[in-house]
């Protein structure tokens, strides 16, 4: 996006509060006029009040003090309307870019996780968004305030004495080019840091959700060395940074002071040749402060100013990406689901231009039966489930239930019908109960219990501190990898979908949690349609087909019995696991 169709993009988030923002603009008109006025009560008492009679200036003297009073009390409620309201006008703004690209977050495609970071994503969401704010608060009111200060110095300065105001202004056409060279090279600057600390929260996340891991290997110090190595680049290009703004200041800043000097040059000689009194001399300074003042805010916005719109920047970039997966314009709901699954031809890849992760599938699940898909890692199991509920599309052929292409389907119709028991469960921060009615959002509390009793979790429920309202921690911290299964399994009870995908649930558990989660599963599965990845193979004996995956191509397929008795991939499968489960230590 151009820098103008940028900028045009964030005029638009003002449009919900266009009554507070003119009225900020106004106090802001306001304000400026205050100071370019007392500058004048100073010129008009050192001109003409100083001359007259004792008695008549103290008459005037109580007029005047009158008027500044009335101006103090003037810009005084001016500030604090743009201090107070002007701020909760950002932090509105602000709140309605949150909840945009949180929203956006919840529709990207799992294609687009599988290549971010979420300390990256929520840098976006959190100081992206703050800098944001505060440039859409403060960029307004700051130009107004430092137009019409620089304007109206001007126009004064110019009645005061032309030769003095083309001594001051002379200097401000390079002040301009050296500020655009620098304004350029600061906006890059200030970009690349942007990148460089989403990159180090993104590094944080990683480490502190591994820290388990990092302590349990004594690799402490190797982490340290990965986080110097991110914070040494982030140092860097703040380096860079903060140079081109210090050149941007310091440049500006003899600008300024040149002009003092200018004036005070000019306003000497001039006095010398009687053109100038001293009391426009006087008068000249002080205006001189009052445009020299705005100059110096405007290079202090600098920074926000950098940062906010780099920000924003970064802000339309994920908002530009667009889902993968969404629904067609002519898109229908689900219903009446039977369960059958068919895989016509299905291929898949990731990307293009890389090899395929699924090659011509075809397959059949009936509605009712219990498929079973074996493999090693990397055969493509998860990915031929992952189609189902269209977390990716097919790059050939098609996924149909009941004949029909999940392609045509209402996304939420037809993830609402298929519930998922994964091995890596997560659960959400809160209490026991909000986390199995996440299965299903309107569920009554009797359904709830139902579901846990379904899943075997009452009984360690009621020895949980506060029971059904025990706070789990993050990601169930609190709980067992057992407990935490048995949670997975109680939502999916409590959808009650009638397809059932299902990664087995089982493989990393202890033998006691594996029989008490394999009666659940047993009970979950029935009179439903179940597509399960297999990891141990003395678990997928019910299964009426398993399907051998190879490569991406299906290897073989068959009923245990037949497929024991081919003595093929899958034969080989069982005995290395008998074989692993034997083995002893010597």
């Amino acid at each position: 996006m151009k820098k103008s169709g940028t900028m045009k993009k964030m005029l638009t988030y003002y449009k919900p509060y266009m009554r507070v923002f003119w009225t900020d603009m106004f106090f802001a008109t306001l304000s400026a006029a205050v100071a370019l006025i007392i500058p004048l009560v100073v010129r008009y008492v050192t001109y003409n009040l100083v001359y007259r009679e004792p008695a008549e200036i103290l008459h005037q003297a109580a007029y005047i003090a009158i008027g500044l009073f009335a101006l103090v009390a003037v810009d005084c409620y001016s500030k604090f309307y743009i201090c107070n309201y002007g701020h909760v006008m950002g932090a509105k703004i602000e709140y309605d870019m949150r909840a945009e690209i949180f929203a956006h977050y919840q529709k990207l495609s799992f294609s687009f996780y599988d290549d971010q970071k979420v300390g990256q994503l929520m840098s976006r969401i959190t100081t992206d968004l703050f800098d944001i704010s505060e440039l859409m608060h403060h960029g307004p009111e700051n130009i107004i305030l430092s137009v019409i200060k620089i304007a109206g110095a001007l126009i004064i300065l110019v009645n005061i004495n032309p030769m003095l105001a083309v001594a001051a202004f002379a200097i401000l056409p390079f002040m301009l080019i050296y500020a655009f060279v620098l304004n350029k090279k600061m906006r890059l600057a200030f970009k690349q840091n942007r990148v460089k600390i989403a990159d180090i929260n993104a590094q944080i996340e990683d480490n502190l959700s591994g820290i388990r891991v990092v302590k349990s290997f004594a690799n402490e110090e190797i982490e340290n060395r990965k986080f110097k190595q991110g914070n040494d680049g982030f140092l860097a290009a703040k380096k860079n940074s903060y140079f081109y703004m210090g050149s941007y200041q310091a440049g500006l800043g003899a600008f300024t002071t040149l002009i003092q000097v200018s004036v005070i040059l000019t306003g000497t000689v001039l006095i010398a040749k009687g053109s100038v009194d001293v009391s426009d001399l006087v008068t000249f300074m002080l205006y001189i402060s009052v445009f020299t003042d705005p100059v110096r805010t405007l290079i202090d916005f600098t920074e926000q100013f950098q940062n906010g719109y780099t920000g924003f920047e970064r802000f339309q970039e994920i908002l530009a990406i667009h889902p993968d997966i969404e629904d067609k314009k002519d898109a229908v709901e689900l219903k009446d689901v039977k369960g059958d699954i068919t895989f016509e031809n299905v291929s898949f890849q990731y990307e293009e231009n890389t090899e395929k992760v699924l090659n011509h599938i075809s397959l059949n699940v009936p509605a009712g039966a219990y498929m079973a898909l074996v493999g090693s890692s990397g055969a493509g199991k998860s990915t031929l489930c992952s189609l189902i509920p269209r977390f990716y599309d097919v790059t050939g052929g098609a996924v149909k239930i009941d004949g029909k292409d999940v392609r045509d389907l209402t996304l939420k119709s037809l993830r609402d019908h298929i519930g998922i028991v994964q091995q890596d469960v997560y659960l959400f921060v809160g209490t026991v109960f909000d986390n199995i009615r996440y299965g299903k959002l309107d569920a009554t509390d009797e359904e709830v219990m139902a579901a846990a009793r379904l899943a075997n979790c009452t009984d360690f429920i009621e020895k949980l501190p506060d029971k059904w309202n025990t706070m789990i921690g993050e990601n169930g911290s609190e709980l067992s990898g057992g407990e935490r299964q048995r949670i997975s399994i109680a939502r999916a009870f409590l959808k009650d979908a009638p397809i059932i995908l299902m990664d087995e649930a089982t493989a990393s558990l202890d033998v006691d949690n594996e029989s008490v989660i394999q009666e659940s599963i047993s009970k979950l599965i029935q009179n439903k349609t179940v597509l399960i990845i297999a990891h141990r193979m003395r678990t997928v004996d019910g299964a009426d087909q398993i399907v051998v995956l190879k490569d991406g191509v299906v290897a073989e397929q068959g009923t245990p019995a037949a497929l024991k008795e081919k003595k093929g991939i899958y034969k080989h499968m069982v005995d290395m696991q008998l074989e692993s489960e034997q083995w002893k230590y010597n």
